[in-house]
């Protein structure tokens, strides 16, 4: 059995590579998306595998991580539930402004996938290095 730690750990990884299509096949056929700190007005995530497929595909449109940085995966006294810290590094497409968000990933694996997830995130600007 593939503890909740792997799974999330591999969602992770793939995450600094996208938004990669690749990660909806981590998630259950009618996985759960909950995002508190989604800004007023955006409609939440539709539940299931293929519609967190389509919004990869529309952010894949917008945006383009290169990294995610930071990353602390922290176990629970539930074995089926991890929780993840880290830092997506990317940049926006139309404009090339670099950006880190912060990311809080609570997650229930069911099967070797995620069934749900609670994500708390926000986007900062990214100082250009010097």
């Amino acid at each position: 059995m593939i503890s909740a730690r792997n799974v999330v750990d591999e969602v992770v990884r793939l995450t600094g590579e996208g938004p990669a299509i690749e990660l909806a096949d981590m998630f259950t056929e009618d996985a759960i998306f909950d995002m508190p700190m989604l800004p007023p007005g955006l409609p939440p995530q539709e539940p299931g595998r293929e519609a967190f497929r389509a919004h990869l595909r529309e952010g894949a449109a917008v945006q383009r991580f290169d990294r995610v940085s930071d990353v602390f995966i922290h176990e629970t006294s539930d074995p089926a539930v991890a929780v993840a810290e880290y830092r997506i590094h990317g940049r926006i497409l139309a404009t090339g402004t670099r950006f880190t968000a912060p990311v809080v990933m609570v997650a229930g694996i069911r099967d070797g996938r995620v069934a749900w997830s609670r994500n708390y995130s926000t986007m900062l600007d990214e100082p250009e290095e010097q």
